[in-house]
């Protein structure tokens, strides 16, 4: 019974290594789903990357906005201690 496994096994195996692999050739409509999985994914990371930047540049515009206020402020109040 062993013997009959083993030699199975050692079968099977040696029939997997005949047979060409798969990955070898694509088809074309494999090579274009592939192409278009790929652009949907480059797609989506440049939007991410959009939509970043866009959040870092409304956070720079809002310090940038929070900055200059600050510096009114303070501008404000020296001209207030100056006239009186």
């Amino acid at each position: 019974m062993k013997r009959i496994a083993a030699l199975l096994l050692v079968t099977g195996l040696s029939v997997g290594w005949v047979m060409p692999a798969r990955g070898q050739q694509m088809s074309v409509a494999e090579y274009n789903r592939k192409n278009a999985k790929a652009g949907k994914k480059q797609q989506k990371l440049n939007e991410k990357a959009a939509k970043n930047q866009a959040k870092a540049q409304k956070k720079a515009a809002k310090a940038q906005k929070k900055s200059i206020e600050k510096q009114r402020k303070a501008d404000d109040k020296a001209n207030r201690a100056l006239h009186h």
